[in-house]
């Protein structure tokens, strides 16, 4: 696996940068299309093809160093990933490391919500997500990638954005004033607003890209019609980024095809603009 952006020397090694990615190609429990487990390699592929100069911000954020790690590969069960995953990242926490892990399908965002959670325990999560994942458990398993917001809210107060799909057994899972449906973003023009009230100052981001319109984003594992698309998606981000303190963030179920590469670009110049965000 290459470095994302294709990023050497000095801004690539681990010692002098102050970013680390965590990759872990990890498709266990998806329960539909399969092809998660190749998201991270993807991304980084067509990272390489990215400019490093941020237009909005007029950054060049990678000059603060982001190291490719070795991809997460433990685990053929998703108990056994999960504790790999948040192993691996309290390492590079404890190094003080700002770490971005990349999926993978959604379960492999608990183990490093658990490391970033240990290390900032006054911290909230926004997800950003066509789906709830509040099952209480799915398929025999508590940590199946339907299951994973009902393990972080376990932990801490949890905000969810962009939803538009979910069983009725998650519905008294749901805490209305954290919970933002799709159907009543597009129609409120003060959404942002009411999101980030919601967010304590410590905020960790876990993004997955079905949020996104599947005419923006086709290539996920569950694709549902309706939803964000590129320019409010980065609004929320924005703001999330300027009046708060992101910790953390990931970014899952990329699944990626042969034939259209566009949304592995969208993925990897959608890590690249979060981070340009966060250290503007």
């Amino acid at each position: 696996m290459n470095n994302f952006g294709d990023i050497a020397g000095a801004y690539g090694n681990p010692a002098d940068s102050g970013i680390v990615l965590v990759p872990v190609p990890y498709d266990g429990t998806s329960t539909w299309i399969k092809g998660a487990d190749r998201g991270p390699a993807a991304i980084i592929e067509a990272s390489a093809n990215m400019e490093l100069y941020d237009i909005e911000t007029d950054s060049e954020v990678y000059r603060r160093g982001i190291h490719t790690d070795e991809p997460v590969t433990e685990g053929r069960d998703p108990e056994t990933m999960v504790k790999a995953v948040q192993e691996r990242v309290e390492e590079w926490l404890e190094r003080d490391k700002f770490v971005v892990t990349i999926g993978g399908e959604h379960s492999v965002s608990l183990g490093a919500v658990r490391a970033h959670h240990q290390k900032y325990p006054g911290m909230s999560v926004l997800q950003m997500d066509a789906h709830a994942d509040l099952r209480e458990e799915y398929l025999g398993s508590l940590l199946n990638h339907a299951c994973v917001m009902a393990r972080v809210r376990e932990l801490c107060p949890v905000t969810q954005a962009g939803i538009r799909s979910m069983d009725i057994s998650e519905k008294k899972h749901m805490d209305p004033g954290r919970f933002f449906f799709q159907e009543q973003i597009v129609s409120d023009p003060d959404w942002i607003d009411r999101v980030m009230a919601t967010l304590n100052q410590q905020v960790y981001l876990t993004l997955d890209l079905d949020v996104l319109d599947p005419s923006v984003m086709p290539s996920t594992g569950t694709p549902e019609p309706g939803g964000m698309d590129w320019y409010s998606l980065l609004a929320l981000l924005r703001r999330v980024s300027r009046e708060k303190e992101v910790v953390g963030f990931d970014v899952v179920e990329l699944c990626p095809t042969e034939t259209n590469k566009a949304p592995d670009f969208l993925a990897a110049k959608l890590i690249y603009k979060i981070l340009s965000y966060r250290y503007h």
